[in-house]
């Protein structure tokens, strides 16, 4: 039996529609659903592993991608969002109802994601979505729950699936945190 690491890719990852420019996310409230627009295709699509975000009942892990902030607006019942923790760097907007993440924003001009929020693309019924190309803070499900003895099997899984296991973000994506900092730092290599 497969392990199962989240209902969008357990069954196999839909490839990217070409031309396709977004949808709608729809929290999983039976009445009086939140509806958040997100105006264009994604980037960085991928499992986490961590502990701050929102997974589907009996998932190993989430599914988060990124878009540009104005790309993304709360079409109905937005007086249901709360930030789930305020301390946190990414503020996570939940439906008080189902408790269903609909997105994340990084208020801090300083850090190298402003300007990118993080959606939940499995809220949407619409196909075409840039896939999840790479699993982040994989060790984080043991914090979560999951059994310790079981993170080769894990590992396994996610490689089998085409999403390379990292227990941070994708190289990219280190990358641009590490060139922020040196930016704000002053060390930022110039070259010859």
């Amino acid at each position: 039996m497969a392990m199962h690491i989240h209902p969008a890719v357990d069954a196999g990852i839909p490839p990217e529609q070409a031309g396709f420019a977004g949808g709608t996310l729809t929290c999983r409230c039976a009445t009086d659903p939140v509806t958040v627009r997100v105006g264009a295709q994604v980037s960085h699509n991928h499992v986490c592993g961590c502990t701050k975000c929102w997974k589907p009942e009996g998932a190993l892990f989430s599914q988060i991608a990124v878009v540009g902030r104005d790309k993304v607006e709360v079409t109905a019942n937005g007086r249901k969002l709360k930030v789930v923790d305020p301390t946190a760097t990414i503020q996570r907007y939940a439906c008080t109802g189902c408790g269903v993440h609909l997105y994340g924003r990084i208020e801090n001009d300083r850090h190298a994601f402003h300007g990118l929020d993080f959606v939940h693309t499995e809220l949407s019924g619409e196909p075409g979505w840039a896939p999840p190309t790479f699993a982040a803070f994989v060790s984080s499900i043991i914090e979560s729950g999951a059994d310790p003895a079981r993170m080769g099997e894990v590992r396994g899984r996610l490689e089998e699936l085409g999403l390379p296991p990292y227990d941070a973000l994708s190289p990219p994506l280190m990358d641009a945190l590490a060139v922020q900092a040196a930016k704000l730092a002053g060390t930022l290599y110039k070259g010859s």
